[in-house]
């Protein structure tokens, strides 16, 4: 029984997070979808192997694809299997989900970018942010919020211990 529960303990968690999306856009909807991965990208995944910062999700021939992800395959992976770290990789969605998407992205202008990569039980999930571009300005602003909220917090704390 004890094996069971340090499989399960290995098995969740955050594989790759990408930080510079909320930086770069303004998230409006989040969607969870499932990845089409060969064996030897898992077990690369399972190794924390994954260059995740310049990866978008496309629309291509009315399905959505996850483009510009490498998974660097593991020296011991299978000799017989060729290896493309940076192929293109299908994203499993529902069809009500799909054309949610395929709507934004091509009437209102939006990007579909991966937000982080998670194991949810033993497959590997994708949660995507249908998101717009940020200006220069708007980030700058990002910025100041924060260093605004940070400066509070730490007056609050100050006044509160005196």
């Amino acid at each position: 029984m004890a094996k069971a529960k340090d499989k399960d303990k290995k098995a969740g968690g955050t594989i790759a997070l990408n930080k510079r999306a909320r930086h770069e856009y303004h998230i409006d909807q989040r969607f969870e979808a499932g990845l089409e991965l060969q064996g030897w990208e898992v077990k690369s995944l399972r190794a924390g192997r994954i260059n995740f910062g310049d990866s978008y999700a496309m629309v291509l021939r009315g399905e959505i694809f996850l483009i510009g992800t490498s998974i660097p395959p593991l020296i011991s992976a299978s000799t017989h299997v060729v290896a493309n770290d940076r192929r293109t990789r299908k994203l499993l969605l529902h069809r009500a989900e799909i054309d949610t998407l395929i709507g934004a992205v091509e009437r209102k202008g939006y990007t579909l970018i991966p937000m982080a990569l998670y194991w949810k039980g033993n497959k590997v999930k994708v949660e995507i942010g249908l998101a717009k571009g940020k200006q220069d300005h708007d980030k700058r602003d990002a910025e100041k919020e924060r260093d605004w909220q940070r400066e509070k917090q730490r007056t609050m704390r100050a006044h509160n211990r005196a």
